[in-house]
């Protein structure tokens, strides 16, 4: 998981909506983003750095208007930081390799599932369907896709 880091040029390539949420620690429109209501399986991973954020299959619908989920694909990959922001206490989520705002961590996520709410900007998220899996690079990542069948 080392092979990722922040990359200079995928910053410069950002829209102005993916500076403003990553680098800026800006919130996107609820309902008015790319991937509130995405449905379909796949990897989200960090626009600027490339690291494997989220799995479709850990994505509910929280009815906030945003992508949320249970779990991060792989903890070390996900940083948490006190933010004091705005007269609230809330926990910041931003990527570890590439230092992107991501978004905020709840409690309010569904029980049965460890009960968290990772609430992410479609902004900060760079979305690889499953049938590009294996091209893009994160092959790695496809079995997360198949039901496993055990005798």
């Amino acid at each position: 998981m080392g092979a990722y880091a922040k990359n200079p040029d995928a910053v410069e390539r950002l829209t102005p909506e993916q500076y403003r949420v990553t680098q800026q620690c800006g919130t996107e429109p609820a309902f008015q983003n790319e991937f509130w209501d995405n449905k379909e399986p796949g990897l989200y991973v960090d626009v600027v750095s490339g690291e494997p954020l989220f799995a479709s299959i850990h994505k509910f619908d929280s009815g906030t208007g945003w992508p949320s989920f249970t779990v991060p694909i792989n903890p070390d990959n996900v940083v948490e930081k006190s933010d004091r922001s705005y007269g609230m206490v809330r926990t910041e989520v931003r990527s570890a390799s590439g230092d992107s705002h991501l978004g905020h961590v709840f409690p309010d996520g569904p029980r049965e599932a460890g009960g968290l709410r990772y609430c992410i900007n479609s902004a900060a998220l760079r979305f690889i369907p499953v049938s590009d899996l294996e091209s893009a690079g994160y092959g790695e990542f496809a079995s997360l896709f198949t039901k496993e069948v055990t005798s």
